[in-house]
């Protein structure tokens, strides 16, 4: 559970982390300049667990994944939206950040709300309203996958799987 940042509409990978710190794609160098250009005050603010709420468009711009990685970074535990610029929902998925689009949560989730997400039911609860929200459950291979930390680890963690499997055989 976590406090909500509530961010409008078009919300650019620019925005999300500034062109001019792409010289590395270090989590904690992004981290520190996530979002410094629309609110100065986040990476001061931000603690683990903490939620972004975006409008349409969420991450459009650029395809780096330099944008969800300094997000995931920060401590944000999910970025939920009205709608996701396709390669960042890729890419977010990719690096293990979950994202959820639910424009009900996005009309009643105000800044600085307790939010708590269950990933597995698709489920977004504003622990200071006590609303809660219905968005589209993760697939078990996408939870995998956030668990894992993203692509490249479920993949690990399938091939491990499947070596150990042959050899229990």
């Amino acid at each position: 559970m976590g406090k909500a940042f509530i961010y409008g509409d078009h919300i650019n990978t620019d925005v999300i982390i500034p062109a001019r710190y792409l010289n590395t794609s270090e989590p904690g160098h992004l981290a520190a300049h996530c979002m410094e250009d629309i609110d100065a005050h986040f990476t001061e603010q931000v603690e683990p667990g903490d939620v972004i709420v975006g409008g349409f468009n969420f991450g459009c711009g650029s395809s780096r994944e330099h944008a969800p990685i300094a997000i995931k970074a920060s401590g944000i535990h999910c970025v939920i939206a009205r709608s996701f610029a396709r390669i960042f929902y890729r890419n977010a998925f990719n690096i293990g950040l979950p994202i959820m689009e639910c424009p009900q949560a996005v009309d009643g989730i105000s800044a600085g709300d307790q939010i708590r997400v269950d990933f597995q039911a698709g489920r977004i609860f504003n622990e200071s309203t006590g609303a809660q929200y219905e968005a589209r459950p993760f697939p078990p291979f996408m939870n995998r996958m956030i668990e894992n930390g993203g692509l490249v680890g479920y993949v690990r963690s399938v091939l491990e799987e499947e070596r150990r499997i042959r050899h229990d055989v």
